[in-house]
């Protein structure tokens, strides 16, 4: 389990760079993919609207949702964390949209 020290590493030097970019792609994907649900889609008006801001500045979405993703992942050891694969970094970044896609 990573301690609280090991999460705050890795989300602020350059021990988790290579996390912070994966979760600035899984941010551009992701809004391809609320591009393309259904508009039955819960909260589907209020995560276009959280789209159109993340594809201005996917950098500054993945800031926000490190923060999200560490604490879903805070129970893996940080080696663990920051050597997640794609899809596991996706699938943290997609669960974590609806908290920010808020109206």
């Amino acid at each position: 389990m990573a301690t609280y020290a090991e999460l705050l590493e890795i989300a602020q030097t350059p021990t988790g760079a290579a996390l912070r970019a994966k979760i600035q792609v899984a941010v551009v994907v992701a809004c391809d993919v609320i591009r393309l649900e259904a508009v039955n889609t819960a909260n589907h008006a209020n995560r276009l609207i959280w789209t159109q801001s993340a594809l201005r500045n996917p950098g500054v979405e993945a800031e926000r949702l490190l923060w999200a993703v560490l604490a879903q992942n805070r129970t893996f050891t940080a080696a663990q964390i920051t050597g997640a694969v794609d899809a596991t970094v996706q699938t943290a970044v997609n669960s974590a949209i609806d908290l920010l896609a808020q109206g």
